[in-house]
């Protein structure tokens, strides 16, 4: 495959792969989106962009589709569930825009999604394939051949396995990896936002602790909804984004809240559930000319709000990388990995950290409140400069 023929096939049409398509255009690097549904996706829940997100998303050219959709929080609220005492109020808004160069904010999958493929449809450089799904492929001296699973042949200079956590072409790069309950499970729903009663800090994250649970709601939609999301243990195992759930599982989940969120959570009733799970490093997320990204190389806990958003840096980095050895697509594979494997496992730590702060019990429980009760709020957000500061 000559130079001049240069394209790359992505395997999954969701945050990643779109993403990665924009990425590589603005390099001028063509490239075909293979989504195996029939129709892209636009189900998921509620997402918070930092600014390592947002900064990318303007770089990509989106940032102006998803801006009338988003909502930029002024502060987090991090609250104890059982009293619903605040804990601490951490700066967001013109604090961590000004900090980072790029806002925080907090919208609905569906919209950036959106965003994303309007952006993909009207580039000229990007092919965007519906009902096809890559099963296979074999790395040749120009290129690369994949094959679908309806037996399609599919020729390109490199291929990116943006196809998820329940990744199919994982396994070709990275044998006997696979996503192993975390023992959580999420629910959610979208909520009017005058269901949010006055006493609740407007144009906020919040966020509940409590022994094995925690509770988080922002405003979407420019504010006009609220999405609201309980996290708590459970041993369900489901691996689709949309299973349905019970008002009354959600409830039992927070019985121990205090009255104003069991009343706000009450107010919601079309509740969608999804297994979190967690996966070991990968040994490698490269082989020949092809290389994993985003959940099917690295799934995030949510406990960061940082899972989209290690995509969006994975595209970057991946775009950059094929543009400075194009001529060499192995050795420019091989420096995306060595670039992305120890921040995106520096990343998924610190989700696994966050998520047992959230939900100590006891002793240690006060200890964290008290902690935080007495933490200068601007110095606690300082120290999530390596994670907001993130530049390619």
């Amino acid at each position: 495959m000559s130079a001049n023929d240069f394209r790359v096939a992505i395997a999954g049409g969701g945050i990643g792969g779109m993403a990665t398509a924009l990425a590589l255009a603005n390099h001028g690097i063509a490239s075909e989106v293979y989504e195996r549904r029939e129709a892209f996706p636009e189900e998921g829940a509620g997402i918070q962009i930092g600014p390592n997100g947002t900064r990318i998303l303007q770089r990509l050219g989106v940032a102006e589709f998803l801006q009338a959709h988003a909502a930029t929080p002024d502060v987090l609220s991090v609250r104890d569930g059982k009293t619903g005492r605040e804990l601490t109020r951490l700066p967001l808004g013109t604090w961590i825009a000004e900090r980072h160069g790029a806002p925080y904010w907090t919208a609905h999958r569906r919209d950036l999604h959106v965003a994303l493929r309007a952006r993909a449809e009207a580039n000229p450089l990007i092919d965007l394939r519906t009902g096809i799904e890559i099963a296979s492929f074999v790395t040749e001296p120009d290129g690369i051949t994949a094959t679908g699973t309806r037996g399609e042949t599919l020729k390109a200079s490199a291929l990116v396995c943006a196809d998820g956590l329940w990744s199919n072409l994982r396994n070709k790069i990275a044998p006997g990896a696979s996503p192993q309950p975390a023992g959580k499970v999420a629910f959610r729903c979208v909520i009017p936002a005058g269901d949010l009663a006055p006493e609740f800090t407007p144009n906020a994250v919040h966020i509940w602790l409590a022994p094995g649970a925690h509770v988080v709601h922002y405003p979407v939609n420019a504010g006009r909804d609220i999405a609201l999301v309980v996290i708590a243990d459970d041993t369900m195992r489901e691996r689709g984004w949309d299973t349905s759930a019970s008002a009354a599982t959600v409830h039992e989940k927070v019985r121990d809240y205090a009255p104003p969120l069991q009343a706000l959570i009450a107010t919601a009733n079309d509740w969608r559930c999804w297994s979190l799970y967690r996966m070991p490093p990968l040994e490698r997320l490269s082989t020949g000319r092809a290389t994993l990204l985003g959940d099917a190389a690295h799934p995030v806990l949510p406990f960061l709000a940082q899972g989209a958003v290690l995509a969006l840096e994975d595209a970057i980095t991946l775009a950059a990388a094929l543009t400075d050895r194009r001529s060499d697509v192995e050795a420019s594979l091989q420096n995306y990995e060595q670039a992305r494997r120890p921040r995106a496992r520096r990343v998924v730590e610190a989700s696994q950290r966050n998520g047992r702060i959230y939900h100590m019990a006891g002793a240690t429980a006060l200890a964290r409140n008290t902690t935080m009760r007495l933490a200068p709020p601007a110095r606690v957000m300082a120290g999530f400069d390596w994670l907001y500061g993130w530049r390619l």
